[in-house]
């Protein structure tokens, strides 16, 4: 890495973002809510995205969650690319949390009309292709939104621990990533036998929900290092005379 890169990665980003980032981490796990709110949809089986199909109740609060996350997302990613001017792995993972972003919006916008794995009525509606379009192309943003998320959880945590920074992340991505990419991986056998889609993907989606909130610690002890390292280049320089009187100054190290 060269000087130049590492004088920008170790920028810090406004006071604003860190939080931001958790209300993501927040606001992506809604799905929680179903116990309280539709607790007769299927856990276990169903997609979360069925909470937010059109059909179910409360579907306008799951699909908000997806679109606040998403919008909160794409806020970070971009502050932090315009601020910190990252190169390599680390551009890769921040644009791929702000393609996570825009694809969140997008499963928020393309819900889809009921829920085949709770209804069977709908499962049947699916089969014979009297959905909308909607309905067809939310599968597509569901697999983007998992893939940037899983695309940007791998190449963030290969830079922190290839450049020798952000320690948070390099502690703490390294097991998210690899819950995450498991659990992605054990869906596709899933998938065709149709057992537990339901749990393995809520725990995908708590998992990236953790990974925001990673992302927020880090962003926020990264600005608390960077005030430190600023108080440590502040010193103080022996006593000059000028006449009588002794100046005693304060200055910035080179």
């Amino acid at each position: 890495m060269s000087s130049s890169e590492r004088s920008r990665d170790q920028g810090t980003v406004p006071a604003f973002v860190p939080p931001l980032a958790a209300v993501a981490g927040v606001v992506y796990s809604s799905w929680i809510l179903q116990f309280l709110l539709n607790p007769h949809l299927d856990a276990v089986n169903g997609y979360v995205s069925e909470l937010s199909a059109s059909d179910q109740p409360y579907h306008g609060l799951f699909s908000g969650g997806d679109f606040l996350a998403g919008a909160l997302s794409i806020t970070v990613a971009a502050v932090v690319l315009r601020r910190l001017r990252p190169r390599g792995w680390a551009l890769a993972g921040w644009l791929a949390l702000l393609l996570f972003g825009i694809f969140s919006i997008g499963d928020s916008l393309f819900a889809m009309d009921c829920a085949p794995n709770s209804d069977p009525t709908c499962a049947l509606r699916e089969r014979a292709e009297k959905v909308s379009f909607a309905h067809e192309f939310h599968s597509v943003t569901s697999t983007l939104v998992v893939t940037s998320g899983i695309i940007s959880l791998i190449a963030l945590t290969i830079a922190a621990r290839r450049y020798g920074r952000w320690p948070v992340l390099a502690r703490w991505s390294w097991p998210v990533m690899v819950v995450e990419t498991t659990t992605a991986l054990a869906t596709l056998p899933l998938m065709y036998f149709g057992l537990t889609l339901g749990v393995m993907e809520r725990i995908q989606v708590t998992v990236i929900s953790v990974w925001l909130f990673v992302i927020a610690v880090e962003l926020y002890t990264g600005r608390r290092r960077a005030r430190a390292r600023a108080r440590r280049r502040i010193v103080t320089r022996p006593i000059r005379r000028t006449g009588d009187t002794a100046v005693r100054e304060k200055a910035t190290n080179p």
